[in-house]
């Protein structure tokens, strides 16, 4: 029961982003608004992480198999898409590279905040 429940919530949560995607005419998937709805709810508290952890830990450790239906649809594809498919390659390896830079550049800034913190508690304790 446990597992529907936390389910009914992140389905819940993404619900209210296809809304929103319906209803703010910008050029934004509905998945990032239910993710950016999500991380809201997780940083004011009004959803606790131990209310979805563990269902949330499911669904990543099965993303890969979520994936099979977008690449067999591409493989359907593959005429239509065969002229672009350099550019494609090269687009998805950029941008995967600018991803990964962009997120190991925000981690570090942010452990590095977060150790800065604990350092002047520990001053201010001394």
């Amino acid at each position: 029961m446990k597992y529907l429940f936390q389910m009914l919530i992140i389905g819940g949560i993404t619900v209210i982003g296809e809304l929103l995607n319906y209803w703010i005419p910008l050029p934004v998937p509905a998945s990032v608004y239910g993710l950016l709805l999500l991380f809201l709810c997780l940083c004011t508290g009004l959803i606790k992480l131990s209310a979805i952890e563990e269902t949330a830990d499911f669904l990543l450790v099965i993303m890969p198999l979520l994936f099979v239906s977008p690449s067999v649809s591409i493989m359907n594809t593959y005429l239509q898409v065969s002229d672009s498919l350099l550019s494609i390659a090269v687009i998805s390896m950029l941008s995967t590279v600018i991803v990964m830079a962009v997120t190991g550049i925000l981690s570090q800034y942010l452990i590095g905040l977060k150790n800065n913190k604990k350092n002047r508690e520990i001053k201010e304790h001394e």
